[in-house]
């Protein structure tokens, strides 16, 4: 059996048959479809299939209401694949069949089940979503396809970018349109509407059939013909299910999942919680007491959401922790217990979630654990579905109750045992690498982003390139340098000089700091009053005792190059008031302001 083949088996082996149905061939379907489901080991419909082939057939617009699990997959699947022309028979690779699900999961199903019943003929089936990178969809659909399934996001998405033309569909098909309601997708529905050509063929399936379904089928549908098959949330769960409601405390709930999973015959089980969160600890908490588990939500990437379900479905783990939004659409087989770890929110989530076991003929067990502040929730759920349990026992997992309702063995822990450790783990399953939205990132930022801003030219070494170097570079400009002049200008200067020589260093300065940094004119000096300066001993009185304005004019009348050699070379025997302070302090402290202070004063 080859794999498109094992595609086909999850679905259609579990879905009601009944004995004296007719065959496809009897239905009018093609004779290589007939042949591709027969190889799978399918012969006869199903009651959806029955009820709806000969109206899709026809070419008629359908609602068809029935839940997940009863076999509408190939109820619609079945007349696009009629209907599309083949590559071998001349198809121009332009997408000819459009189906809308809500989420990922439900998307890559009914495509690889479409591509299963279609193998023969060579029919393209590709699924479209989001969560993963656009490159890999853009290519399949240059290459060629004939049937589109896809979430409304990305389907939108695609057709801005305009690398999806929707002119050329001839048929639609619109999957738990009730659950596109509920995730906010109906807007969506709508604008992919209007992109669809209006001569087309229109089928619309849902569990219910809220007033804005409702609405939208009067406005998009023309004569449609409705169906009903199967259990749906109207007529309550399936009978074939077991369902055990227990009111439980918060903190003992895992206590009793743990002895919940160690019970006979079970195989497969689902647990729902109701926050990501939740999620994560419930998988977290249950891996650590050495059961094989893994969760899923929307917070993970599509590679880890489809490595979870792969591993759940091959039998690697047999746990799996989910959200409603996650899990609509999930159809696994062999799933015998389903475990509401918190209680549902309404009727239809109720109904959704313990629809995951007891499908199509199959028997199942839901059970259900309600905390004190969820009672008032729970009564109008029980009211809603005629359940007849209004008040749940209150239960723990001491309960003798819990082990004699679901068959668990009484001499079993909260761990399991090392020895019945047997399945292989999440871990043995390898997550496919589908690449992200952001895949491409890495051209604008990090180090591409470096080399933009010039980090790839070298440093420049003439005069005239450097303006141009920090204009490539303009995190450079921040450095700044700085101008020392103290000790080469201000050196050996006289404490007598006059203006002019203050004046003659000043240009000094002037010219070194051109040479330097020509377009920076202010430098940063320290600031010193003239009772700041050091004075040598022996000298401070007779600077204190000499008059100011006796000491002034000598400097001033003799020339200011002239007075820089005769202070150098007087000795220390005829200081003046003046110069005895300057000509000790000269070589080490001396700054141009302090000496335009002392020579003023």
């Amino acid at each position: 059996m080859t794999d498109n083949e094992q595609a086909l088996v999850p679905v259609t082996t579990r879905a009601p048959v009944r004995p004296d149905s007719p065959t496809f061939a009897e239905l009018g379907v093609r004779a290589e479809t007939v042949e591709a489901l027969a190889k799978a080991g399918i012969t006869h419909a199903f009651a959806i299939q029955e009820y709806a082939l000969p109206i899709a057939l026809r070419g008629t617009d359908l609602i068809g209401q029935a839940p997940t699990g009863t076999g509408k997959t190939l109820g619609f699947g079945l007349p696009l694949l009629e209907r599309v022309t083949s590559p071998v028979e001349g198809a121009t690779g332009q997408p000819q069949a459009l189906i809308v699900v809500p989420t990922r999961e439900l998307g890559i199903q009914v495509a690889r089940d479409l591509a299963a019943a279609g193998s023969t003929r060579g029919v393209r089936v590709l699924p479209i979503y989001g969560g993963v990178a656009y490159e890999p969809q853009v290519e399949a659909l240059k290459k060629g396809v004939e049937i589109l399934v896809g979430t409304p996001g990305r389907l939108l998405d695609l057709c801005k970018q305009k690398q999806l033309k929707l002119s050329s569909i001839q048929a639609l098909v619109l999957d738990e349109a009730d659950r596109m309601l509920d995730l906010g997708f109906l807007e969506d529905v709508e604008k992919i509407l209007a992109m669809i050509p209006e001569h087309r063929q229109t089928m619309l399936f849902s569990a219910t059939m809220p007033d804005p379904i409702v609405a939208l089928s009067r406005r998009f549908l023309r004569n449609p013909v409705t169906i009903h098959a199967g259990h749906t949330t109207e007529s309550g769960p399936s009978p074939l299910t077991k369902q055990v409601v227990y009111r439980t405390h918060p903190l003992n709930k895992l206590e009793m999942v743990a002895r919940i999973l160690q019970a006979r015959e079970r195989s497969l089980t689902m647990i729902f919680t109701r926050t990501k969160r939740a999620a994560d600890r419930v998988a977290e908490d249950l891996d650590f007491r050495g059961f094989a588990v893994a969760a899923v939500h929307g917070d993970l990437g599509q590679g880890a959401r489809e490595r979870a379900l792969r591993a759940f479905r091959s039998g690697k783990i047999d746990v799996l922790v989910a959200t409603d939004v996650a899990a609509r659409g999930l159809d696994v087989s062999g799933v015998t217990h389903v475990i509401n770890y918190d209680c549902p929110e309404d009727p239809e989530t109720y109904t959704h979630r313990i629809g995951r076991t007891g499908r199509a003929g199959a028997t199942g067990v839901a059970v259900t654990f309600v905390d004190w502040e969820d009672m008032p929730r729970w009564v109008l759920i029980d009211k809603s579905l005629g359940l007849s349990m209004p008040e749940p026992p209150e239960t723990y997992h001491t309960s003798p109750a819990l082990y004699a309702d679901l068959e668990i063995p009484t001499d079993v822990s909260g761990t399991l045992p090392t020895a019945e450790r047997s399945r292989a783990g999440l871990s043995a399953e390898v997550e496919e690498d589908l690449g992200g939205v952001g895949g491409r990132r890495g051209n604008g930022r990090g180090r591409g982003r470096g080399r933009s801003r010039g980090g790839d030219s070298g440093p420049s070494t003439s005069a005239s390139a450097a303006p141009s170097d920090e204009a490539e570079r303009p995190q450079r400009q921040r450095r700044r340098r700085r101008v020392v002049e103290d000790s080469e200008t201000q050196s050996g200067t006289p404490s007598g000089a006059s203006e002019a020589q203050s004046g003659a260093s000043e240009a000094q300065g002037a010219v070194t700091g051109s040479d330097e940094a020509a377009p920076r004119a202010r430098t940063r000096r320290r600031r010193t009053t003239a009772t700041s300066l050091v004075f040598s001993e022996g000298d401070a009185p007779a600077s204190d005792s000499a008059p100011a304005p006796d000491s002034a004019p000598a400097p001033d009348s003799a020339p200011a190059p002239d007075s820089a050699p005769a202070s150098d070379s007087a000795p220390a025997s005829e200081p003046t008031a003046a110069d005895s302070p300057d000509e000790a302090d000269a070589p080490r402290r001396r700054r141009r302001r302090t000496t335009r202070t002392a020579s003023d004063a």
